[in-house]
């Protein structure tokens, strides 16, 4: 799993050192998390990032599942949709919000 941060609360920055390594500035990843430890780093960021605002959060993991063989997840602006376009990802951005 990596999570990339940007502009965000330094809040953010000791809650994902403690969990994950800090490989570059607001640059956090930890292979061998579960998913139950996944959903619950992903609450507490979506919780913290709906009450402070501001920045920008992207997850993403290994997810046989999905198209990539990758899971994603964003918060913060512009929002950003992830379209699966001939067997891979592509990103839409919504420049409304």
């Amino acid at each position: 799993m990596v999570i990339v941060t940007r502009d965000v609360a330094d809040r953010f920055r000791g809650f994902l050192a403690s969990c994950m390594l800090e490989i570059a500035p607001g640059v956090y990843t930890a292979p061998r998390m579960s998913a139950g430890v996944r959903e619950r780093v992903w609450t507490v960021l979506a919780e913290w990032h709906a009450a402070l605002g501001g920045g920008s959060i992207v997850m993403t993991w290994r997810d046989p599942k999905e198209p990539c063989g990758q899971g994603l997840r964003t918060l913060g602006l512009p929002a950003r949709t992830f379209v699966s376009l001939d067997g891979g990802l592509v990103t839409t951005v919504d420049r409304t919000s």
